[in-house]
């Protein structure tokens, strides 16, 4: 209707109109054909005017026409596949895009000649894949991996850094547990000495409550007889003085005279005694009168009057003619084996001595405690108890009837092995002392300490007689040459000395430990000195001139402890891979003793040299025989 309006309108406007009308076609065969619309744009390509192009394009409009349809009805449920390129399109559009035109017609020639020849086999014609969507995706995928490879990596990383943390502080915390443990158990032995040491004091207290009590008494009768022994002072005094008024006013005859002077001798006396009674209360400005007569006071004026005197030097070691007699134990010694076990300390053993004559070897520990122990038995004989710290170092007295010792609380203490208490100590040093010696006379005792001195005592004055100071670092060991005022001292310094104690002066120095030195010893027969270090090396130095013999090389671990056997033959080291190493200096062949749990601490030979105990820190003390 709206055209047909239009179209009259038009007509009426103007002087032409258009109007639809359908003009039917007569046929030969009355073949009803479709009629195409004006508005579809598709043709065929230039030079595709073929039948095999013609009946591909139908199709190709037909699956279009379809799809569209479809896409039409239902477009959101269809999804959208791709088709990969024939080979001939692939090279085609490959051409175009390179600008090889001439290539591409000859290309397009020969390619329709051989279809229309029937020279082509359609199954050699394949689709070609599309390369690179294949190589986007396998990029895509390759990137993803290579990020979850990154992320894992750093994951893994992020974790053994937080196992090597909580490794870390699984063994922080464990450590701190043990010395809490630790801790712990000595404030309760602490607590229980203090409150055994405190339940003393309640008698003593009371004890000494009533001797405060008496001597208040005795204060206050003191006091009273005084004041009464004043009155009849005085008393006295007027009679005498009356009396002797009397005899001057009336002489005396010649026969009374004796008579008179004992009771003027008499009355001269008292007043003597009164006199010393009342300077009693005042001080004596009349004593140093009498000091130079005074054998009290002659006496204070000697500064240290039981000074004893150092043996005559004459350089004959009396441990030479017991060395001779000695058999050579060579490859003996070399083989020993475990032959006893003493659980003897609950905390490290420090150091081991052996008595100069008995079978008996003393042990320190750690826990403040000294013990003395039969051979071979390792029966328990005398344990010590007195220092406030732990325990370095000990030596015995050459009589054997008193025990040395040094320990963290900076004193040396000698003991009465017999009864197992304290008889001396000596204080004198700013920090712990490590090791101690007696001297051959046994009226001298030496110690070392970490304030970098040495201290040579006097126990007959109970002083200190000469301090050795010439070190740079703490002194770890100390000994007397055998029958002699040598003595041989190693430090922290990396030297070793040797010192005159009568002068306290320093007669020689070892230099060639390139690590701080933890212990040096004599040999027997005086003649050869060992040392060991922080690094496990050991050097044989002669004592005639200060060159070294022989290194052996025990590391990494330290060496702590250096002893000759008393032949002289062999070489024992207490090493901290709790091993105790064996030398034999003739053929320099080492031998290790396996058998502690931790690090070994000390070691020394029995007189004869069948026998060698070690110390450790497990607290236990092995016999080797």
């Amino acid at each position: 209707m709206a055209s047909d309006t239009g179209a009259q309108q038009e007509s009426v406007e103007g002087r032409y109109y258009l109007e639809k009308v359908s003009i039917p076609e007569d046929s030969e065969d009355d073949y009803a054909y479709e009629e195409v619309p004006f508005d579809d744009e598709w043709s065929l390509t230039e030079g595709e005017e073929d039948l095999e192009a013609v009946v591909k394009a139908l199709c190709e409009r037909a699956d279009d026409t379809g799809a569209v349809s479809q896409s039409s009805i239902s477009p959101a449920k269809l999804p959208v596949s791709r088709i990969p390129e024939v080979v001939d399109d692939f090279l085609r559009n490959f051409l175009v895009r390179m600008g090889m035109h001439r290539t591409l017609d000859c290309f397009q020639t020969e390619w329709y000649e051989m279809v229309h020849r029937g020279q082509l086999n359609a199954e050699q014609v394949e689709l070609v894949p599309d390369a690179y969507t294949q190589n986007q995706l396998l990029d895509n995928e390759l990137r993803n991996a290579r990020r979850e490879r990154d992320s894992y990596r750093e994951a893994a990383f992020k974790a053994g850094e937080e196992l090597v943390r909580l490794r870390k502080e699984r063994n922080f915390h464990r450590l701190h547990h043990k010395c809490v443990a630790q801790e712990k158990n000595r404030l309760i032995e602490d607590l229980k000495r203090l409150k055994k040491h405190y339940a003393s004091y309640e008698p003593a207290l009371r004890t000494l409550t009533e001797k405060h009590q008496t001597a208040l008494k005795q204060k206050i009768l003191i006091s009273l007889e005084r004041d009464r022994a004043l009155g009849q002072l005085q008393a006295l005094e007027g009679s005498l003085s009356s009396v002797t008024a009397r005899g001057a006013e009336r002489p005396s005859p010649g026969l009374q005279y004796p008579s008179r002077d004992p009771g003027a001798q008499q009355g001269q006396s008292r007043p003597r005694r009164s006199a010393g009674a009342d300077t009693r209360l005042l001080p004596e400005p009349m004593a140093p009168h009498d000091s130079a007569k005074d054998p009290a006071r002659s006496s204070l004026l000697s500064r240290h009057p039981k000074d004893s005197e150092f043996p005559p030097d004459t350089r004959v070691n009396l441990h030479l003619a017991q060395v001779e007699t000695l058999p050579r134990e060579g490859s003996r010694t070399l083989t020993l084996r475990l032959s006893g076990t003493l659980r003897a300390h609950a905390l490290p053993v420090s150091c081991l001595a052996l008595h100069p004559r008995d079978p008996i070897a003393a042990s320190t520990s750690d826990d403040r405690l000294w013990k003395l122990w039969a051979l071979p038995g390792g029966e328990e004989l005398v344990t010590g108890e007195g220092h406030s710290d732990w325990l370095s170092g000990c030596s015995f007295h050459p009589d054997g009837s008193k025990l040395a010792t040094t320990g963290g609380d900076a004193t040396l203490k000698i003991w009465d092995c017999s009864l197992g208490r304290c008889v001396l100590t000596l204080e004198g040093h700013s920090h712990a002392t490590w090791g101690c010696d007696f001297h051959t006379c046994g009226d001298f005792v030496v110690s070392c300490s970490m304030d970098n001195t040495c201290k040579v005592w006097d126990l007959g004055s109970q002083r200190c007689r000469h301090t050795l100071r010439g070190h740079a670092d703490s002194v770890n060991s100390v000994s007397f040459l055998p029958s002699s005022t040598t003595l041989l001292t190693c430090s922290a310094d990396k030297t070793l000395a040797l010192w005159d104690a009568r002068t306290g002066l320093r007669a020689q120095t070892f230099h060639g430990h390139l690590h701080s030195c933890n212990h040096a010893s004599f040999s027997a027969q005086g003649d050869a000195v060992a040392s060991c270090d922080s690094y496990g090396t050991v050097k044989l130095w002669d004592v005639r001139k200060p060159v070294v013999v022989a290194t052996i090389d025990m590391g990494p671990h330290p060496g702590n402890q250096v002893t000759f056997s008393p032949s002289g033959r062999t070489l024992a080291v207490a090493s901290d891979d709790s091993e105790v190493k064996l030398v034999d200096l003739v053929s320099s062949q080492v031998t290790s003793l396996m058998g502690h749990e931790d690090a070994v601490q000390s070691v020394c030979f029995d007189h004869k040299g069948e026998c060698l105990l070690s110390g450790g820190s497990d607290g236990v003390i092995h016999i080797w025989s």
